[in-house]
C-alpha cells in the first residue's frame, strides 16, 4: 500500500511544481501517461490515491510519522496541513497563544505578519499541493483513461464516487484558498501538465467555481450519513456550500444568507445527525462514535502517525502543572493556550456551570504578563487522547492519538441556521431559538441558561460560536465576518501590544507568498502587503 501511494504521489507532480514555488517539493519526479497506466494496473490504486487525497490533510508526508515529507522547507510537523490551518485560524485570534520562538510563528497572533511568513506560505503551499492530487486523480480517471485500461462496470461505478469526493475535497481546498488568500492561482484536470505559469483567478470566479463544483456533485455523493467514516457524503458537501454562501458578503460583496439557510437546512433535515449528549465526548479518542460529527479528519495513533494534526492539538496545550497521562499522552509541548478577552466569554467562569468552559487554571495566570511563558495564560483542556471510559488510545508510546479532528459538526449546522436568520436569511425565529436552546441546555445540563427570541442577536452568536466551537477552526472567519478580526477587535498581544490594539484592515486576508509573487508574473500580491 505504501509503495502504491508513493507511486501516486508523483503523479501530481507537473501541475504542483508551478502552482507553489514556496517549497521544495521532495523526491517528486514528473512521468508520464505509460507510469500512470502501470500504476493504475491493480484495480486497488483508485482506492489508495482516493486514500491519499483524505490522507493529505491529516499526514504530512509518504510515511509516518516523518522522514519523507510531501514539501520541503519548514519541519516536517510543522508542515501539516490541519496543524497549519489551526494556526492560522486560531493563533491570529482572541482563542490561542503560543509561547514557542520557530521562526515568525508569534507573528501570527501579533498580527505584523509579512508576505514572507513561513506558516502562511506553507499553508499555502499544502493548499496547492493538495489540489494538485484532486486534479490528478480526476484527470486519470477520465472516461477514454478507464476504457483504454478496460476498467469494468462495477469498478467504474465506484470510480464515480471516487471522483465526486475527490472534487469535494478539491472544492474543500479551494475554500480555503478562498477564505485566507482570495486571488490565487487556479488549475483544474484541464490544465496544461509540466512546465506553466497558471494565471490567478479572483475571489468572484473562485467563488463561482466552488458553488458550482459543490451543486455538481450533489447527486453523485453518497447519501448523507451513509458513506464510509471519514469520508464525505451530501451532508459534507452541504456544509460546504453553507458556509460559503454565509460569508459570500465577506468574499464577493454579495448577501447569500438565504441560500446558506436552506442548504444548512438539507444537513439538519437530513435527521441522520443529533447533538452528543456530552460536549466533552466530541473530542476523546473514541469521538468517531459520535453522531454529531459530519465530517471529520481521521486520526489512529497506530496508522496515522504524524507530529502536525491531532498530535499537535493533544500534546501542545499540555504544560506546567498538567498531567500529560490525564490526556492518554507522554508529555506535553508547553505551547498554546488562551488570553483574557476569550475566557471573559464565559461570565462568573469561577462559577461557570458551562461544560464548554474547559480551562486549566491551576498554576496559570489569568493574564499574559510574558507569552514566552506557558503559565502566563490559562491552557484550555479541550483534545485528549483517552476515551469515554479514560482508557489512553492505541498507541502504547502515547506520542499520537486516536482523536479525530471533527471539522463539520451539528452545532455548527444549528449556529449558521440562527445566524443566517438574523441576516435576513428567511427561515422561522422560534426554529432558531430553538437551535440554541438545544445547545445551551447540553451545555448547561439543564435549562437554566435558555434564551428567549429578544436575546438572540448577531452579539450573542458570534460569543456562542466562540464557545461552542473554540479551537476548531472556526475563529478567524467568523471575525473577519463579524468585523471583529483587525480595525475593530481587541485581545491581549494583537498588534503586539500586551492589552492589544487595533490592526489594519488588508489583514482580513493573508498576502500570496513572496517566493510565488516573484516566479509568477501573473500573479499580483494582496493590497497592503
Amino acid at each position: 500500500m505504501l509503495n502504491k501511494i508513493q507511486k501516486i504521489a508523483l503523479l501530481a507532480f507537473g501541475i504542483l511544481a508551478m502552482i507553489s514555488c514556496t517549497n521544495e517539493i521532495d523526491d517528486l519526479k514528473p512521468i508520464n501517461q505509460d507510469t500512470a497506466d502501470e500504476v493504475f494496473q491493480d484495480p486497488a490504486s483508485y482506492r489508495s490515491f482516493l486514500a491519499k487525497i483524505y490522507a493529505g490533510i491529516a499526514v504530512s508526508g509518504q510515511q509516518g510519522p516523518a522522514g519523507n515529507p510531501d514539501i520541503n522547507g519548514l519541519d516536517e510537523g510543522f508542515s501539516n496541513y490541519l496543524r497549519l490551518y489551526w494556526m492560522l485560524q486560531q493563533l491570529t485570534t482572541d482563542e490561542a497563544v503560543i509561547g514557542w520562538n520557530d521562526g515568525t510563528i508569534k507573528d501570527l497572533h501579533y498580527q505584523n505578519w509579512t508576505a514572507g511568513n513561513e506558516f502562511i506560505s506553507t499553508m499555502y503551499s499544502r493548499i496547492f499541493y493538495q489540489i494538485s492530487l484532486c486534479n490528478e486523480f480526476i484527470r486519470q480517471t477520465e472516461s477514454d483513461k478507464l476504457d483504454a485500461r478496460g476498467v469494468d462496470s462495477d469498478l467504474r461505478a465506484q470510480i464515480q464516487t471516487y471522483r465526486a469526493e475527490t472534487r469535494f475535497m478539491r472544492a474543500l481546498s479551494y475554500y480555503h484558498a478562498l477564505d485566507m488568500y482570495r486571488n490565487v492561482p487556479f488549475t483544474t484536470e484541464a490544465s496544461e501538465i509540466g512546465a506553466f505559469l497558471p494565471a490567478q483567478t479572483n475571489a468572484q470566479d473562485l467563488f463561482d467555481y466552488i458553488e458550482d463544483e459543490l451543486i455538481a456533485i450533489d447527486s453523485e455523493l453518497v447519501n448523507a450519513g451513509e458513506n464510509e467514516y471519514a469520508r464525505a457524503d451530501k451532508a459534507a458537501a452541504w456544509m460546504l456550500l453553507s458556509k460559503l454562501y454565509l460569508n459570500a458578503e465577506v468574499y464577493v460583496n454579495t448577501p447569500r444568507y438565504t441560500d446558506a439557510r436552506l442548504t444548512v437546512e438539507k444537513v439538519i433535515n437530513s435527521q441522520q445527525y443529533t447533538l452528543e449528549p456530552n460536549y466533552e465526548y466530541l473530542f476523546l479518542a473514541d469521538n468517531h462514535q459520535s453522531n454529531e460529527i459530519i465530517f471529520p479528519i481521521a486520526f489512529d495513533g497506530l496508522n496515522t502517525q504524524s507530529f502536525g494534526g491531532m498530535t499537535f492539538l493533544c500534546h501542545a496545550p499540555i504544560g506546567g502543572d498538567m498531567s500529560p497521562a490525564e490526556f492518554g499522552v507522554n508529555g506535553g509541548w508547553a505551547g498554546v493556550r488562551t488570553t483574557s478577552a476569550f475566557v471573559e466569554k464565559f461570565p462568573g467562569m469561577a462559577n461557570s456551570s458551562d461544560t464548554r468552559e474547559l480551562f486549566f487554571t491551576e498554576g496559570q495566570s489569568l493574564e499574559i504578563n510574558d507569552i514566552s511563558n506557558f503559565q502566563d495564560g490559562y491552557a484550555i483542556a479541550k483534545y485528549r487522547n483517552v476515551d469515554r471510559n479514560g482508557n489512553p488510545g492505541s498507541d502504547p508510546s502515547g506520542d499520537f492519538p486516536d482523536t479525530d479532528f471533527p471539522m463539520f459538526r451539528l452545532a455548527d449546522a444549528y449556529l449558521m441556521y440562527a445566524e443566517a436568520h438574523l441576516r435576513g436569511g428567511g427561515g422561522d425565529m422560534s426554529i432558531a431559538v430553538g437551535y440554541m436552546n438545544e445547545l445551551r441546555e447540553r451545555a448547561y445540563e439543564n435549562n437554566s441558561a435558555n434564551i428567549t427570541a429578544s436575546s438572540l442577536d448577531l452579539n450573542f452568536i458570534i460569543n456562542e460560536r466562540a464557545k461552542e466551537l473554540q479551537w476548531e477552526c472556526h475563529r478567524r472567519t467568523d471575525l473577519v465576518r463579524f468585523n471583529l478580526f483587525t480595525e475593530n477587535g481587541i485581545w491581549p498581544y494583537k498588534g503586539n501590544v500586551p492589552n492589544g490594539t487595533t490592526t489594519a484592515s488588508f489583514r482580513d486576508v493573508f498576502p500570496i507568498p513572496t517566493s510565488d509573487i516573484s516566479a509568477n508574473p501573473n500573479l499580483t500580491q494582496n493590497p497592503g502587503y
